[in-house]
């Protein structure tokens, strides 16, 4: 389902999350500042709870889930950061957590997606086989899907990296950068 998101959406989501993810800091660097011409900010999210943004998304979604929902649990298809970040909020939680991994993901990701508790599934490396995998684990479980960026609730997460960015800086922002590849920020 698509839909809009305002900021009003990212704001409910800060206010799900907050407690729950690290509010990173925003550093700076002068020998940037000099090759730019600009003063530059960066947003530390590696210093995110397992090291990447992607745990603010899997936190919101996870936050919305009912409790019967949360009983079946959950499932993602992802090589890395979002598998790791959907394995350590359901952890957190105590919801049950499949995720389904291609045979190429990085074994590095593979081992901390387990000792975070989830079930890794294993599949093919390719998008048709990762939707397949998940497709089968769904009837198997009834665990609710949570896409690693087609996904307004994890992309709402995502933004909350914006509002803390203007929390902590405020005013005096001319612009901020973010690379973007669908919702995955």
């Amino acid at each position: 389902e698509e839909r809009a998101l305002t900021r009003k959406d990212v704001e409910a989501a800060h206010a799900r999350i907050a407690a729950k993810v690290k509010k990173t800091p925003v550093m700076h660097s002068r020998c940037i500042d000099e090759l730019v011409g600009a003063r530059v900010f960066f947003k530390c999210e590696h210093l995110q709870s397992m090291g990447a943004f992607k745990f603010r998304g899997a936190s919101h979604v996870l936050s919305l889930l009912s409790e019967e929902e949360k009983a079946r649990g959950v499932i993602t298809h992802s090589s890395g950061n979002h598998a790791q970040a959907l394995a350590l909020a359901a952890r957190q939680r105590g919801i049950p957590a499949w995720i389904v991994m291609p045979t190429s993901a990085p074994e590095v990701k593979r081992r901390a997606v387990e000792g975070y508790g989830a079930t890794v599934v294993p599949c093919e490396p390719t998008l048709e086989a990762r939707e397949t995998t998940c497709a089968r684990v769904i009837e198997e479980t009834g665990a609710t899907l949570v896409h690693p960026y087609d996904n307004a609730d994890v992309i709402a997460g995502q933004g909350t990296i914006g509002l803390e960015i203007l929390r902590q800086h405020g005013i005096g922002i001319d612009a901020i950068f973010v690379p973007v590849g669908g919702g995955g920020l």
